[in-house]
């Protein structure tokens, strides 16, 4: 048997094997590092929900606020992927955006139906993800030229709603939030079918990419049902 193996090796097996493990643990750990993340989320957003304290962060201010933190915490996390310290930066960052998320989150909950919006946001964005990781484990074809388009797309959809926010226009937040929906859900499948095929092999890049576009995804669901689905 050990014969077998030594020659399953020769040949190159050994190293396929070694790869799919590779693969099978960054994903793994991802998911794990994933669910975590989600805590500090929801601790921020209810510190912010709960004391109001993201009130005053309106208009040109918030938006400030929130590009400078996100960068800042997104600078820092790609120093140090590479150690322990990444994880807790990254737990840091996803309490800031659960922080930055209570300022929609008290106007939706302001609505009769409030909590139920969110639940419903909440498994919309539940659901969007089952699919995408089933569709990565499925689809064989090389998604890597997706790329440059999801970020054109993604860059076009932050400059529309940079000039949005002092625009105001409902009309110009459902269609940004529609499209943003779209775009960071083709941005899911894209990432999972990079740490699928091995084309990302650092747990914490991989997690705060996903969590990128799981927060984008319940954010976009968010604002359209409390544009239309809002009961005062």
């Amino acid at each position: 048997m050990n014969d077998r193996y030594q020659t399953l090796q020769s040949v190159g097996y050994g190293d396929a094997l070694t790869s799919v493990e590779q693969r099978n643990k960054v994903l793994r750990n991802t998911y794990w590092l994933l669910a975590l993340s989600l805590v500090p989320t929801v601790l921020g957003a209810w510190l912010g929900v709960a004391t109001g304290i993201t009130r005053s962060l309106n208009g040109g201010l918030g938006l400030v606020v929130f590009l400078g933190g996100a960068f800042a915490f997104m600078y820092a996390i790609q120093k140090t992927k590479d150690s322990a310290a990444g994880v807790a930066v990254l737990l840091g960052f996803t309490f800031f955006m659960g922080l930055m998320l209570s300022r929609m989150l008290i106007a939706v909950l302001h609505f009769k139906n409030g909590p139920a919006l969110v639940m419903t946001a909440f498994g919309g964005t539940a659901g969007v993800f089952l699919v995408m990781a089933t569709l990565a484990t499925v689809i064989k074809r090389d998604l890597s030229g997706m790329s440059k388009w999801l970020f054109a797309g993604a860059l076009v959809l932050m400059i529309g709603a940079a000039v949005n926010v002092f625009v105001g226009s409902t009309a110009g937040m459902m269609m940004i939030s529609t499209l943003a929906i779209g775009i960071f859900s083709l941005y899911m499948l894209y990432d999972l079918k990079q740490i699928v095929d091995g084309g990302e092999t650092n747990y914490i890049n991989a997690t705060l990419a996903l969590y990128l576009d799981l927060f984008n995804i319940f954010q976009s669901l968010l604002a359209i049902l409390g544009l239309t689905a809002g009961d005062d």
